[in-house]
C-alpha cells in the first residue's frame, strides 16, 4: 500500500492510501492546511487542536453546501427529464394523429380521383 507525506499546520505526517490515489491525498491535505491558514489568519494563534476542529467544522460546512446544491440539481434535473418525457409522449400523440389525417386524406384524394374518372359502358 503507497504512503504519503503530507505537510498539515506545519507539521509531516505519514499516510497510507490506496494505489494511484496518492496526489488526491497530496491535494486533500493541501486544502486541509489551506483551511488551518485561514483560521489562523482570521483568530491568530488559539491553539492547534482548536484551529483543526475549526478547519474540519468549515470543511463539513462546505461539504454540507454542495451535498444540498447537488440534491437541487438532481432534483432539477429528474423533473426536465420527466418534461421531456411528457414531451416525447405529447409529440407521439401529435404524430399519430397526423398520420390519421393524412391517410383520411389520401382516402378522400382517391375518392375524388375515381369519380373524376369515366366509367367504361361496356
Amino acid at each position: 500500500m503507497p504512503q504519503v507525506n503530507v505537510m498539515i499546520a506545519g507539521k509531516a505526517y505519514r499516510m497510507a492510501c490506496g494505489e494511484g490515489e496518492e496526489a488526491h491525498l497530496e491535494g486533500l491535505a493541501r486544502l486541509y492546511d489551506e483551511k488551518i491558514g485561514e483560521m489562523r489568519e482570521a483568530f491568530g494563534e488559539i491553539g492547534d487542536m482548536r484551529l483543526h476542529v475549526m478547519a474540519a467544522l468549515m470543511v463539513a460546512d462546505e461539504v454540507h453546501e454542495l451535498r444540498q446544491r447537488v440534491g437541487r440539481l438532481e432534483t432539477d434535473l429528474a423533473a426536465t427529464q420527466g418534461n421531456a418525457g411528457a414531451t416525447d409522449r405529447r409529440l407521439s400523440e401529435i404524430e399519430d394523429r397526423a398520420a390519421e389525417a393524412l391517410v383520411a386524406a389520401a382516402e378522400r384524394i382517391e375518392g375524388v380521383a375515381k369519380s373524376l374518372i369515366p366509367t367504361a359502358v361496356g
